[in-house]
């Protein structure tokens, strides 16, 4: 086993592909349980979806990186560091709503749809990140975690 982990250490890109996977595993599993099991995702879980996507192809770009010179490490840190930290915000905030008590809940809002078509895309996110009262509700648990929950764990894993 600890030759394994030793191997996957020195080869950064294998360890930046099966993260890749891991993302694309993921946005696979969201689409099912939407298809599937009919959970509509609120406005903040799409944004969590566009931010696993952009962390998936943040590893690949990283793994596309070449080893030498040692600045394109950074690079490739930050190709993955940046969507990972915007996606970890947007679930710990997700959390925050869901966790607040029914009186407190934003009402619901429009749809993204709705939104992108009628007001600007600065506004749209504004109205997002506050939330509303159909990202209040929680219709998916596993272990005692939203899919909120999982996805932060998974940003800050990853």
């Amino acid at each position: 086993m600890d030759s394994l982990i030793g191997t996957l250490r020195a080869n950064r890109r294998i360890c930046n592909l099966l993260a890749a996977v891991a993302c694309f595993a993921m946005i696979g599993y969201a689409l099912y349980t939407q298809s599937h099991d009919a959970l509509d995702p609120c406005p903040l879980c799409i944004f969590q979806r566009v931010g696993i996507a952009a962390l998936g192809v943040g590893f690949l770009l990283a793994a596309a990186l070449p080893a030498r010179p040692p600045y394109w490490g950074w690079i490739g840190t930050l190709l993955v560091f940046l969507p990972a930290l915007i996606t970890g915000s947007i679930s710990a905030r997700h959390l925050y709503i869901q966790s607040l008590p029914a009186g407190e809940v934003p009402a619901c809002g429009a749809t993204l749809d709705y939104m992108l078509d009628v007001f600007p895309l600065t506004d749209v996110l504004k109205k997002v990140l506050t939330g509303s009262g159909e990202c209040a509700k929680v219709d998916w648990t596993f272990l005692g975690l939203s899919m909120p929950g999982w996805v932060l764990i998974c940003a800050v894993g990853l």
